[in-house]
């Protein structure tokens, strides 16, 4: 396997690995902070198609947070419980699209949404 070859797959592997942590970040949250490390060290160098799924996974990190935060200062009523139970789903969606479309080797078609394509 040539250098580029090797280059492409570690980078591909390393965006699955971010998929996976933020599943796990669910149950243990610095698994969340590692993956959104790793997301930032590999943006600049994967492939163009690849570099989506890296700004995808950075702005579900940075969204994520922003719905724990409000959740966590609302739980003080319901509305935060929901809020967070709504967070727990909508990174678990995203994290599976994103895993699929890595899987198809595709690009992702909105990396910059809020929700959950």
């Amino acid at each position: 396997m040539d250098d580029i070859t090797q280059h492409k797959s570690s980078t591909e592997g390393s965006a699955k690995i971010v998929y996976i942590l933020y599943i796990v970040a669910v149950f243990i949250g610095l698994a969340g902070i590692i993956g959104v490390i790793i997301a930032y060290v590999n943006r600049d160098d994967a492939p163009e198609w690849l570099k989506s799924h890296y700004q995808f996974q950075i702005r579900t990190f940075w969204i994520g947070a922003l719905y724990m935060i409000v959740g966590g200062i609302l739980s003080l009523i319901f509305i935060g419980w929901l809020i967070l139970l709504f967070w727990v789903i909508w990174l678990i969606v995203r994290s599976v699209k994103g895993l699929k479309l890595l899987d198809m080797k595709q690009a992702h078609p909105n990396p910059t949404t809020w929700f959950f394509n």
